[in-house]
C-alpha cells in the first residue's frame, strides 16, 4: 500500500496495529502439535493475523537439546526442518543478540533456566509480552499473556 492508501486508511479510523508477541517453547509446541493445553486467549492471539507472533532462536536451542537428550521425542519431525514449520505457521525468527544474551545474564532470580531467562530478556528488551504459562518468565518482570 502507497502512502496516499495508508493515509486514506488512517483517516477512515481503520488503521491496523499490529502487536507483537514472543512464544515461550511450550506454546510453539502446543501451536504446531495442535495441543489443547493452550489457553483459549493464546490460541486467539496467534491466530489473529494481525498479530506479529515471535519464535526465539532459544526456542531451537530448547526443542533441539530436550529432543537429544531424550525429554521431547515427538520432536523428530519439527528437529528436520524447524525453521520451515516457524514460517509455515506465520511466524518470525527472533534473533539472539549480544544485548539479549547481557540482559538474560544479569536478571535477578533464582530461576536458573537459560531458556525463561533468555525469553524473558527479549521480551522486555524488545518491548512484546510473552506468551506463555509459565510464571517464572513473569517473575523476572516481563509482561505475559496466557
Amino acid at each position: 500500500m502507497g502512502a496516499a492508501g495508508e493515509a486514506a486508511e488512517a483517516e477512515a479510523g481503520q488503521a491496523s496495529v499490529a502487536l507483537r508477541y514472543l512464544l515461550d517453547t511450550h506454546v510453539l509446541l502446543w501451536w504446531l502439535f495442535d495441543d489443547r493445553r493452550l489457553s483459549a486467549r493464546a490460541r486467539a492471539t496467534v491466530s489473529d493475523r494481525d498479530n506479529h507472533v515471535l519464535v526465539s532462536s532459544a526456542s531451537g536451542l530448547e526443542i533441539a537439546t530436550k529432543f537429544r537428550i531424550g525429554k521431547l521425542p515427538a520432536a523428530n519431525v519439527l528437529i528436520q526442518d524447524l525453521p520451515g514449520h516457524v514460517a509455515r505457521a506465520g511466524f518470525h525468527e527472533l534473533p539472539i543478540t549480544i544485548a539479549h544474551a547481557q540482559k538474560a545474564g544479569a536478571l535477578v532470580g533464582d530461576h536458573r533456566d537459560p531458556f525463561d531467562r533468555m525469553l524473558a530478556a527479549q521480551s522486555l528488551l524488545e518491548g512484546c509480552p510473552v506468551l506463555t504459562s509459565d510464571a517464572a518468565i513473569a517473575a523476572f518482570g516481563a509482561p505475559t499473556v496466557w
